[in-house]
């Protein structure tokens, strides 16, 4: 026994597996966190170059309730945010955007906005990579979906299609990131397969 919280300690087998869990533990983490780990670690092993981008804000009122600290107390978006994510991959343009949805069935395409998809398509169209990660945090399932089946997906929606992916379709026909101890959310791997 370990005093003072009176609790066996973690010995044999049972500690590794304990090890093991503890090293899925972090799954319940945001899908930002996780991207934002995987982004970190490629930085540190100098594979990539990939950061999430500030969105900007104009400051309105600030209050100093010391000389050593100020406290935004209003501020506003000056602008729509393009994607969430964008850097370097192998003398390539990285570009995409990152969703989180709780929803069992579908993605629903209100989650993506029109600015995202004209500013995916001008990435597309001058050279670089763009896609969409979409976590289904029911299933703790992460999927990668190239822009350009994103693009067929929102235009048929503004035709009079479906508002909606189904959790199906992306199941069978997108790109399945499996989770990781590292490189949690490993999307580097799919580009490879796909682009290079």
């Amino acid at each position: 026994m370990n005093y003072p919280n009176g609790k066996k300690k973690e010995t044999g087998s049972s500690g590794m597996a304990a090890k093991t869990n503890k090293i899925f533990s972090n799954r319940g983490m945001s899908l930002e966190e996780d991207i934002n780990t995987t982004n970190q670690y490629y930085l540190d092993t100098d594979k990539a170059i990939i950061h999430k981008k500030p969105t900007p804000v104009q400051i309105v009122k600030v209050n100093y309730p010391r000389r050593s600290a100020a406290v935004i107390t209003e501020a506003y978006f000056k602008q729509a945010s393009t994607t969430d994510y964008n850097g370097l991959y192998r003398n390539s343009y990285i570009d995409f955007e990152a969703k989180e949805t709780k929803n069992k069935t579908l993605f629903p395409l209100a989650n993506i906005h029109d600015h995202q998809i004209r500013h995916m398509e001008a990435i597309v169209k001058h050279g670089g990579i763009s896609f969409l990660i979409i976590r289904f945090a029911v299933y703790d399932e992460t999927f990668f979906m190239p822009a350009e089946k994103l693009f067929t997906h929102w235009y048929d929606k503004l035709n009079g299609g479906k508002k909606s992916i189904a959790y199906k379709k992306i199941k069978d026909e997108e790109y399945l990131i499996p989770f990781q101890y590292q490189a949690r959310i490993d999307y580097l791997k799919i580009i490879d397969k796909l682009y290079f």
